[in-house]
């Protein structure tokens, strides 16, 4: 476990249960929604938090994608409501080392070359990912560099569960600078086909989301405000899709960075790589105000 404060914001990540961000405590209270708290993810894999989603970011179409197929008995693939892969393989991974620790933050870095993982995503690379708080930002980058002879495909995200102590969910105020929504099926798959969309600032009230947007320009900020707070998710660079969930009665908003759209690995869309030798940085940031 590690834990980071400046000023009026404190931070815990738990590097030996898949590097996820178990609390983010603003003047003492809570802006994670804890829904089964850290000993349900390492159990059963329930998210909560700021869990790390890789190699792929929320579901997959299929069980197999290239000249892959998956196996649930082999490799450690969590499954969805409607029997799909989902939230890639680290899920709660005690194999991750802190390799540098400092007074504003650290870093943890993950080598992906174990057989069990290889078997659902056979792209030998580590993962490097930098934690730091400074003043009221939180801050998480991550890098990706191939360590075999294949190009590896980029599809990681994060999942963080945001939630406003003292303010009733209907009354959050929330802004999401999009310009089109991903038509999705009824699986929640990204069709090819894209919707226009202008969503202005304004209460959540009774709306629910679990919707992808896409074309996502670098800086753009998506904020929850209320109970005297705004917490923003910042799409500093490298993350061009977001995911959108906020399900009926729960207090909690995700906005969520994704390298790429539901589903890259079956259909390429919107999918990069990385060469071997080379590396691919995405940084994200939550601002507390």
């Amino acid at each position: 476990m590690v834990e980071l404060s400046a000023g009026e914001l404190e931070a815990t990540f738990h590097p030996e249960v898949g590097m996820v961000g178990s609390s983010l405590r603003h003047r003492g209270e809570e802006l994670l929604g804890q829904r089964g708290g850290l000993e349900k993810y390492a159990k059963s894999g329930s998210s909560f938090g700021i869990p790390l989603l890789h190699p792929w970011a929320n579901r997959l179409g299929g069980w197999s994608y290239g000249q892959v197929d998956l196996d649930r008995e082999r490799s450690p693939i969590r499954v969805e409501e409607n029997g799909l892969p989902i939230h890639g393989l680290l899920t709660a991974s005690p194999h991750w080392r802190v390799a540098d620790q400092r007074d504003d933050g650290f870093t943890a870095a993950f080598s992906f070359d174990r057989p069990e993982l290889l078997l659902a995503f056979p792209y030998p690379h580590e993962l490097e990912v930098e934690v730091s708080l400074t003043g009221a930002v939180l801050t998480v980058q991550t890098t990706l560099r191939t360590t075999g002879v294949m190009a590896v495909p980029v599809s990681f995200g994060y999942h963080p569960y945001l939630t406003l102590p003292g303010a009733r969910r209907a009354e959050w105020l929330v802004e999401m600078p999009v310009t089109c929504r991903a038509v999705l099926d009824g699986n929640g798959i990204p069709t090819g086909a894209n919707d226009p969309v202008d969503l202005e600032p304004g209460p959540l009230g009774a709306q629910t989301f679990d919707d992808m947007f896409p074309d996502i320009a670098p800086g753009a900020t998506f904020a929850v405000e209320g109970g005297g707070r705004r917490v923003g998710v910042v799409f500093e660079e490298g993350y061009p899709v977001a995911q959108v969930y906020a399900p009926e009665g729960k207090d909690f908003i995700c906005f969520e960075p994704m390298t790429a759209p539901t589903n890259a690995l079956v259909t390429g869309a919107g999918l990069r790589r990385v060469e071997p030798g080379a590396e691919l940085s995405a940084r994200f940031s939550i601002s507390v105000s």
